[in-house]
């Protein structure tokens, strides 16, 4: 009996230190994590920081002013008019595919979802080739929708793909016909897709600045550029980043607000039938011209402009020296930003997935909400440090990519947290029994199980820089170009022609994320 008792409580005794040992992670990780989030945190304290030094006299003269207000009823006038224009086209886009009999369905879910691979900056491009006289909040609000709609639709068609049709079918039980039964059952259903594309398409809004200086409509984004590229009103612009951060902060609180805590998970045994595929009847044309005239405006105008302006400028718009250079500079910048943003992202990432804590949400929390303010609030905070404390690193490739990271971090952080997720713990724990040290078994085990989850974030940092136009304009070194900065200085000189295939590159570069978009939606609703 005693060999037995000894045998059985020795390997008690591992299983207690080893979770001792979990309980606490590794410091070097928690410190990376930890100046990586305060790092993140410069726009937002830039921002703070310089609202109390310019004196609340100066700033309640600079805010509270006749533009000021015009610029507020400008954006608040767009997100209004687009953001509900973009749940009616996104929603009802996704309803058509994913539950009737519309005659080649499979082929209008990419189509619908493809017009996110073409930058807003060369949708509007596009528009004012088409109607040069376009302008005002109805042309903002026109080039947004067709932009932006899809970030609604992807969500929503996933949602509709994975739900389960039991409570439609009881539903019908009671008499509800489809109407009343798509509004009280289904609509609530999509709540989440819904109110989380919607928060998406209401942070492009405010952030967007190519777009809108193309058809000459002021928003606090456009009024921000000119203030620092035409007067170099440093005060004048920071008070417009002020308000156009507490916008931000205001969307993404209302967002958190109404989306609520319900939740719309089907607990039980057995396997969730299919939905029904519902027969169109009568209005089957009218579907098909809808989706038609949808893939027409948002993506047949953009790549016939295109194509059209490739066509009349003819070779002699092909400055193939100049494009290789501007493609390589954007690759060397999407590459150097992708990798080093993937790389910083791992330890809060790993912190948030095998350490869940409160301390650890907030690490996250930070590096969303950063986020989630504009470009050119980021690259004003930057110039503003470099220029007082960094000299040396102002106007330089380091400080564009610092930027970079800051922006697209999320974006390799969601890839990572749910790699990471999916990674089974035991592996770890199995490699480090064996004696090898916690840095190779990351390397041999953690890193390998991640690398899928790694590269399809990175692939979505990488196309998010070759398209970011405001921080790259304030903060490249003189003569630096991307393939958008490029194309902005082409088409701001009306070279239209000139611009195309910049373009052209841009979209052939973001067609890869939208279709690993649309992808991870249809593995998430289990297809």
């Amino acid at each position: 009996m005693t060999p037995a008792t000894g045998t059985s409580s020795a390997p008690s005794n591992i299983r207690s230190k080893a979770r001792g040992t979990r309980s606490r992670p590794p410091a070097p990780v928690v410190a990376a994590a930890v100046v990586i989030s305060l790092a993140t945190l410069i726009p937002l304290g830039f921002v703070i920081i310089m609202t109390v030094a310019t004196g609340w006299d100066t700033a309640v003269k600079l805010v509270f002013r006749p533009r000021v207000g015009e610029l507020l009823f400008n954006t608040v006038g767009l997100v209004l008019a687009t953001i509900p224009l973009c749940i009616v086209i996104g929603v009802a886009a996704a309803w058509l595919v994913e539950r009737t009999q519309l005659p080649g369905a499979r082929f209008w879910s990419l189509v619908l979802a493809a017009p996110l691979a073409v930058p807003a900056f060369v949708n509007s491009y596009a528009w004012v080739s088409t109607i040069p006289s376009l302008g005002g909040i109805a042309g903002g609000t026109l080039v947004s929708v067709l932009s932006y709609y899809p970030l609604v639709y992807i969500p929503a068609a996933a949602a509709l793909r994975r739900m389960d049709p039991a409570l439609e079918q009881s539903a019908a039980s009671l008499g509800l016909d489809r109407w009343r039964a798509f509004f009280r059952v289904i609509l609530p259903q999509l709540w989440l897709p819904i109110t989380g594309g919607s928060l998406l398409v209401g942070l492009h809004l405010l952030a967007e600045f190519g777009a809108f200086s193309m058809i000459r409509f002021n928003t606090f984004t456009t009024a921000i550029m000119e203030q620092y590229q035409s007067t170099f009103n440093g005060v004048a612009a920071n008070m417009l980043a002020s308000v156009l951060v507490l916008l931000c902060l205001a969307m993404l609180l209302f967002e958190s607000r109404i989306r609520g805590n319900a939740r719309y998970a089907r607990i039980g045994s057995g396997v969730a039938s299919r939905p029904p595929i519902l027969p169109l009847g009568r209005y089957r044309p009218v579907a098909v011209v809808g989706v038609l005239a949808l893939a027409a405006l948002a993506l047949g105008v953009p790549l016939g402009n295109v194509v059209r302006w490739l066509v009349a400028g003819g070779a002699d718009i092909w400055d193939l020296p100049e494009i290789a250079h501007t493609l390589a500079q954007t690759l060397a910048f999407g590459l150097a930003g992708a990798l080093l943003t993937v790389l910083l992202a791992f330890p809060i990432a790993w912190l948030a997935v095998r350490y869940p804590s409160w301390f650890t949400k907030l690490l996250e929390g930070t590096n969303y909400i950063t986020s989630s303010l504009p470009g050119i609030v980021v690259a004003l905070a930057f110039v503003t440090v470099a220029v007082g404390y960094l000299r040396p690193l102002y106007q330089t490739v380091p400080l564009v990519i610092a930027a970079y990271v800051l922006l697209f971090l999320p974006r390799a952080l969601v890839n990572l947290r749910a790699g990471l997720a999916q990674a089974p713990r035991e592996l770890e724990e199995a490699a480090q029994s064996l004696g090898n040290p916690p840095l190779k078994t990351f390397f041999r085990v953690t890193l390998r199980l991640t690398a899928p989850a790694a590269a399809g974030g990175a692939a979505l940092v990488f196309l998010g820089i070759a398209n970011e136009l405001t921080a790259t304009l304030l903060l490249a070194p003189t003569g630096v170009n991307t393939l958008a900065t490029r194309f902005w200085s082409l088409s701001s000189e009306i070279d239209y022609g000139g611009a195309a295939p910049y373009a052209l590159i841009l979209i052939l570069l973001s067609l890869p994320m939208t279709y690993l978009l649309y992808t991870q939606s249809q593995k998430a609703a289990g297809q």
